[in-house]
Parts: C-alpha cells; sequence; structure tokens
C-alpha cells in the first residue's frame, strides 16, 4: 500500500512558508484592529440552503463548485465557499445589526470549492474578509477599499490595479440584464458553451468570460453604466471622489462584474499584473450587498465587504521578500544528564522571562549542537556542560562577535532587563 498523499487541490503549507501567512495575518489584524473592526468565526459548514438563497442558486459557485453532501441526520450541507453568508447568517441569528450603529467585521479561514487547480487557487483556499453591516454611505464603501490598501501596501506588494464598477440597484440591474440579453441573443451560436448556458441563467456573468471572441462580442455591447438610475449614479459618484481625496487610484471598469449574485452598487477588484497568476491574478475583491440581509430573512440592511485571496498574495509575497526572521535570542546547547536538566529549567524560566529560546534536545556531541546553534539564527547561545552543572553557570556566547563569558544562571535571570537591551542592540546591528 503506497504513502498517503493530500488530494488534489489541497497542499500543506509548511514551517518556511508560513512565515508568510503569519506577516500578513498580523499586518491584516493590526491595521483592522486600528479601524474598529471586530473578528468573527464562523462554521466552516453550513446548511446548502444558505449558500444557495445568499449566492443564487444560477452562479457558478452553487451551481458547479460547491462541496456539498447528505450529513447522517440527512441535512443537505455544504463547505463554506465564502465567507459573506456566513457572517451575514451569524448577524441576524445573533441579533448583531440589532446592536446599533454600525457593525464592523472581519473574518479569515479556509473555504472550499471545486474548481481545476492552478497558480494561487486550490480546492481548499484561504481568506481574509471585512464586512460593514449597517451603512449604505458610499463613506463606507471607500473605507473598507482604502483598508484594503492599506493592508496591500503595508505588506510591500507593488504593481496592484483597483477596479471599480457600479452594478446598480436591483431595478437597474434588471433593466441592464434585459438590454445585455437582448443584444447577446442574436450572437448566442458564437459564445463559448458556458456563456451559451448564462445567457438564460446569468447573463452579467458573460462579461467576466475568458473566451476571446465571447469577450470581442461583450466588448462592444451595453455598458451598465448607461442604465444607472439617479441614486445610482451619485452613490458611484461619491465613492470615485472619495477615493480620489485618499489619493487612491483606480481605473472605472464598467465590464467588472463580481461572480456572486448578492453585489448591489459599487463592486471592485485589486488586480496583480503578475503574470505567474494569470487568469485568477485578483488579489481582493468585493463590493456592496444591500439586500443580503433581507433575503436570508433579516432586516433590509445596507452592507459593503471584501476578501483577500492569501494563497495568491502569498505568491506575490515570495517574489519580493526574503522570508521573514524568527528572529531567535537564545540557542541552548547541553550536554551531561545533570547539565541536560539544568538547561530545561532555565530555558523555560527565560521564556517565562519574555525570550525566546530553542533548546536542542538531540543529546548529540558539542560540536553538532554547535553547528545548529551556528545555522538557527539566534543572537546568542547558552552553553552547559559538567563544568557549568556542577557550578550552577552557563557560557553565554554572542553568535555574532564570537564573545563569551560566564554567568551565574540566578545573575542570568536577574539580569533579565541588561540581556534584552543587548539582544535589541545587536538584532539592530544585524538589520
Amino acid at each position: 500500500m503506497g504513502t498517503i498523499q493530500a488530494l488534489r487541490g489541497t497542499r500543506d503549507i509548511l514551517p518556511e512558508e508560513v512565515v508568510y501567512w503569519q506577516r500578513v495575518e498580523s499586518v491584516a489584524r493590526d491595521i483592522l484592529g486600528r479601524a474598529a473592526y471586530q473578528e468573527i468565526r464562523t462554521p466552516i459548514f453550513e446548511e446548502t440552503g444558505l449558500f444557495e438563497r445568499g449566492i443564487g442558486e444560477a452562479t457558478d459557485v452553487v451551481g458547479k463548485e460547491m462541496y456539498t453532501f447528505l450529513d447522517k441526520g440527512e441535512r443537505s450541507v455544504t463547505l463554506r465557499p465564502e465567507g459573506t453568508a456566513g457572517v451575514v447568517r451569524a448577524a441576524i441569528e445573533h441579533g448583531i445589526y440589532a446592536q446599533g450603529g454600525v457593525q464592523r467585521l472581519w473574518y479569515t479561514g479556509p473555504m472550499f470549492r471545486y474548481e481545476r487547480p492552478g497558480a494561487g487557487r486550490q480546492r481548499q483556499f484561504h481568506q481574509i474578509g471585512v464586512e460593514v453591516l449597517g451603512s449604505p454611505e458610499p463613506r463606507a464603501d471607500a473605507e473598507v477599499i482604502a483598508i484594503a490598501t492599506d493592508i496591500l501596501e503595508t505588506l510591500g506588494l507593488k504593481n496592484l490595479h483597483l477596479n471599480i464598477n457600479s452594478l446598480g440597484n436591483r431595478d437597474d440591474r434588471l433593466t441592464y440584464r434585459q438590454a445585455l440579453v437582448d443584444y447577446l441573443t442574436p450572437y448566442k451560436a458564437e459564445l463559448d458553451p458556458d456563456s451559451q448556458d448564462r445567457l438564460s441563467r446569468n447573463p452579467l456573468r458573460i462579461l467576466d468570460s475568458k473566451d476571446k471572441r465571447t469577450q470581442e462580442i461583450a466588448e462592444n455591447g451595453p455598458s451598465i453604466l448607461q442604465y444607472l438610475g439617479p441614486d445610482s449614479k451619485r452613490h458611484f459618484e461619491k465613492v470615485q471622489q472619495f477615493l480620489s481625496d485618499l489619493g487612491i487610484s483606480y481605473q472605472v471598469n464598467p465590464r467588472l462584474v463580481r461572480g456572486l449574485d448578492y453585489y448591489t452598487h459599487t463592486a471592485f477588484e485589486v488586480i496583480s499584473d503578475d503574470r505567474e497568476l494569470g487568469s485568477q491574478a485578483t488579489v481582493c475583491g468585493g463590493g456592496r450587498y444591500d439586500g443580503l440581509l433581507a433575503e436570508l430573512g433579516g432586516p433590509d440592511t445596507p452592507s459593503v465587504g471584501w476578501a483577500i485571496g492569501l494563497e495568491r498574495l502569498i505568491i506575490l509575497l515570495q517574489k519580493l521578500q526574503s522570508p521573514p526572521k524568527f528572529g531567535l535570542d537564545f540557542y541552548v546547547v547541553s550536554r551531561g544528564e545533570k547539565a541536560e536538566a539544568q538547561a530545561l529549567l532555565l530555558t523555560q524560566k527565560l521564556r517565562r522571562a519574555g525570550f525566546s529560546l530553542e533548546l536542542d534536545l538531540s543529546g548529540s556531541a558539542f560540536k553538532k549542537q554547535f553547528a545548529r546553534a551556528d545555522k538557527s539564527g539566534a543572537v546568542g547561545c547558552l552553553i552547559l556542560g559538567d563544568e557549568e552543572a556542577e557550578s550552577q553557570t552557563v557560557k553565554l556566547k554572542w553568535m555574532a562577535t564570537k564573545e563569551q563569558q560566564t554567568l551565574a544562571q540566578v545573575d542570568l535571570l536577574e539580569k533579565a532587563d541588561e540581556l534584552r537591551r543587548e539582544i535589541d542592540s545587536l538584532k539592530t546591528k544585524e538589520n
């Protein structure tokens, strides 16, 4: 029997890559916290009807890509394909929207879609997302876009482009939908098979087709911007003005549609021009969804949000940056039964004092332990042998200068503040 491997479309995130994920999560958590967004954690599986009603049965996500199964109670259950529907369900179930004012929420975690795996695209993938519930203001649209921009810029990403569009309100969209169907119907035989199917079910998604001939046909079709009512026009114009005031560059793309039915008014995407991502170059996507809470049984609550795809983001970061350093303070080397016991005790005491330490647990010769200490990236090396164990001392070797001193173990703990200043100084010199 062969070895068991990860399923196609899933992957292991190994320690050397996890440091990038931790960097992204740390930056996002910091920026979102300073903007008064609160984290929410929802289940990774939900009742299937949540996504059928929320996302739309005519969408590719619901029609082709969901992981849906019957559980032991004969209930239809689906692994979440996106985060918004679950957050909205939780907001309704727990009355979050009723707490008054605007509710700013964010989440992170795995999502699941049965797609063909590719660069930055997996069947189990991960997102960080935000949802602002309760504000109809164009300023809310601008705020969430600004926060996404802050996160991506703080991470150091380059060559990103913001595309925005308006999908109008429900009436605008219905009018435009009919105009689009009227325009495309004579060309039906020339459209790609997916677009032919979408013509009757979800015609706006034809605008997102990657088929060259379909793109050529759609390019000459009607623009949704021609069908916006006065209120929708004012909303979109204000969003653009706020973005300009914030110094955020953007491009209006009237062909931009999002793949989920709940979007209204503002839709946007942050695109990378990195060729490795190919057609999957969208790093962040989102928009306004004013009718979703009401569709799922809650009150009429205007809302807006976005999601960042972490796999694609990590690919870009790995090209731009070396792996973030862990920043180990000490590597602890010991040899001999008594010394090894003291090393374990001393290591734990120093960890409690706020230092980061790796204790060599190999039991191998000093030479091999010192070699590992050199590779660890630690600022200092603590050494305990039989002699140190008997005298209750420890040798401290600074890795950069090779300077070495002997200290009483108790003094090492009592001089924690002095040690911290020395370590911080050496780390600053290294950087």
